[in-house]
């Protein structure tokens, strides 16, 4: 035979209270659609934000994009430097990069030397 075990008291309130309990007042005064379109409205501001406005995911985008560019013009410039450097310091330690300039640019010859100059004839319109 099964004792019946003493309850706590609570279910006694609550079973108590039977069908004519319900949620208070000011809780049901409040329509559910005006509070599904205030949930909607927070949601639509919060994914305006994430996808159009200042540090939106375009905006992030663009950044990136414009990050990789700088990257590579910096790392194109460093290239450029270290080979003006190494035509510095060529130019300061010998003879034989000023003279290959001398020549290539301005046209200069040794005494001796003959110049030659070579001129490609144009070729026609038409022809490869």
């Amino acid at each position: 035979m099964l004792a019946a075990m003493p309850s706590s008291g609570f279910e006694a309130v609550i079973g108590g209270l039977g069908p004519q309990w319900s949620w208070p007042e000011r809780l049901t005064d409040l329509p559910m659609r005006w509070l599904i379109t205030l949930l909607v409205a927070i949601l639509i501001a919060l994914q305006y934000r994430l996808w159009v406005g200042e540090g939106s995911l375009a905006d992030l985008h663009g950044l990136q994009q414009e990050i990789a560019t700088q990257e590579a013009e910096n790392a194109r410039l460093v290239s450029r430097n270290q080979e003006l450097q190494a035509e510095v310091q060529d130019l300061g330690s010998g003879l034989e990069a000023l003279e290959e300039r001398a020549r290539n640019e301005l046209g200069m010859i040794k005494p001796g030397e003959i110049f030659i100059q070579i001129i490609d004839r144009p070729q026609p319109k038409g022809a490869p």
